[in-house]
């Protein structure tokens, strides 16, 4: 549930969004409110209830329950009687998700004007949430920070994570994901970054999308929404990001690993790091060096060198938003995940380590987390080698080019020389399959149905030592998988 930066009444919002006042006396300004919801179990006093229809149930249907709970407003497409054949207090839009923008657009205009709100948003095909967590933990060493809960980064989280902002909130951070083109390029005219950053250019959505190339092309409508008194953050190990440097008018800065930008022609800032390594335990150190000279050492509480990149955005972005370098590194120093399901590391009683990764999945993450997993096994012939587990499932949203990517992560898992593969999964059978042909292992590689076999075959086969990876898409469900063995705690044998 999110809070209004100032209390509106009915008629205020009516007018905001365009609506058309129902069951409320015209004359009247109406109920005041301060808070929006779109979870009728949210609802309450001075809240203002979204109707929002969606794939699954209308919310059309829970106008009554979010009344008596105690709303007096709700945002509707169709008026809603109650019980007793009265109309609930309502304002009626032809669509209630795009009102709720439009709504959320005046709250960041307001913010702005009254306090100075500075917007940092974030794209990408991988590493928003974590960006997102590393931009909130940074900031929020400067002054009041807003964040989004989770991933909420369509066109209803959003304006949701706008609504929780209030007039002491100074930097408020966005995370864009997209499914189709064009809807970066609405959030972004809702919020009006005033820093964009765009992470990579993956698979995942590509077949939603028609393929990879058209997913650069909604990535980059991140830096084309910016203005040139903002800042356009791009990836400059990633082609198809660094080329969307000709797609803005705003400044450019490039992050990367290494001093020389690729481009060396294209004046731009430079946020870059070398000596990069990571310990036994997967964390990354790097040296962090910003565009005032100054140079850092950083040891990262993520897990994986593929962080790098996601520490290298989240660097840029607060310095170029005016974080001093010092504050950046230091809040970055130790620092781990802010949301669960990201290699998200627990040690049961019995010796075995769970990193549970599987909130989502891509080619891309998955490539990273399974190099991630190998490194942490250490070298066979070492005295700290320990077994790998690489438990994976299906990844979605790939197109045409699905069995193709699920059949790469079985070339990975013997390419790293994980110890043991269990794919779990109808679309995940290909993995296995194909670790079986180009690694001829046996009964080192195994494929299950569903989740419940996946958790009695590690229940009988896992052993003290193990390291065990959960990954996939997040619908997929092994994130609670992961949490099941995790809790486990003597379920394998020892």
């Amino acid at each position: 549930m999110g809070a209004l930066v100032i209390p509106l009444n009915a008629r205020r919002i009516a007018e905001i969004v365009g609506g058309e006042l129902l069951g409320l006396d015209p004359q009247q300004d109406g109920p005041v409110v301060e808070h929006v919801t779109t979870d009728s179990r949210e609802a309450g006093e001075a809240t203002l209830f979204v109707a929002k229809p969606g794939e699954v149930t209308d919310g059309h249907r829970f106008v009554a329950a979010a009344f008596a709970a105690g709303s007096p407003l709700a945002l509707v497409e169709r008026e809603v009687a109650a019980d007793d054949g009265s109309v609930h207090p309502s304002v009626r839009v032809p669509d209630v998700v795009e009102a709720m923008g439009t709504l959320a657009s005046w709250v960041v205009r307001q913010m702005r004007q009254d306090n100075g709100l500075k917007v940092v948003a974030v794209t990408g095909s991988v590493g928003k949430t974590t960006t997102k967590d590393l931009l909130r933990a940074i900031f929020s060493e400067m002054g009041p920070t807003v964040a989004p809960q989770g991933s909420y980064n369509g066109e209803v989280g959003v304006p949701l994570t706008v609504f929780r902002t209030d007039a002491t909130t100074e930097y408020l951070v966005v995370e864009m994901g997209a499914t189709h083109i064009g809807n970066i390029s609405y959030l972004c005219r809702m919020v009006s970054p005033d820093v964009g950053t765009v992470l990579c250019v993956g698979s995942a959505h590509a077949g939603e999308f028609g393929g990879v190339e058209n997913i650069a092309i909604a990535k980059g409508e991140m830096v084309e929404s910016l203005s040139a008194d903002g800042v356009a953050i791009l990836n400059d190990d990633d082609d198809r990001v660094r080329r969307m440097h000709t797609r803005t008018q705003a400044p450019v800065v490039f992050f990367g690993t290494g001093e020389t930008s690729t481009l060396p022609e294209v004046p731009a800032a430079r946020v870059w790091a070398d000596r990069i390594s990571t310990d036994d335990d997967g964390h990354p150190s790097l040296d962090l060096h910003f565009p005032d000279g100054t140079v850092h050492p950083v040891i990262s509480g993520l897990i994986g060198e593929h962080h790098v990149s996601n520490i290298l955005a989240a660097a840029s972005a607060a310095f170029m938003a005016g974080v001093p370098s010092e504050t950046i590194a230091g809040v970055l120093q130790g620092l781990g995940p802010g949301s669960r399901w990201r290699m998200e590391r627990t040690e049961r009683p019995d010796g075995v380590t769970i990193l549970n990764d599987a909130y989502n999945a891509n080619p891309q993450s998955m490539a990273g987390a399974l190099q991630t997993l190998a490194r942490m096994g250490g070298p066979q012939d070492s005295p700290r080698h320990r077994r790998t587990w690489a438990v994976l499932g299906e990844m979605y949203e790939l197109g045409d080019s699905s069995v193709e990517e699920h059949n790469r992560l079985g070339s990975l898992v013997v390419r790293y020389n994980i110890s043991r593969l269990l794919a779990v999964g109808p679309l995940a059978r290909p993995t296995y399959v194909t670790a079986l042909l180009e690694g001829s292992w046996g009964e080192e590689a195994a494929w299950v149905e569903d989740l419940e076999a996946a958790e009695a075959f590690l229940a009988e086969n896992l052993r003290a030592g193990d390291i065990v990876l959960f990954k996939s898409s997040n619908s997929a469900g092994l994130k609670t998988l992961g949490d099941r063995v995790a809790a486990a705690g003597q379920g394998g044998r020892a």
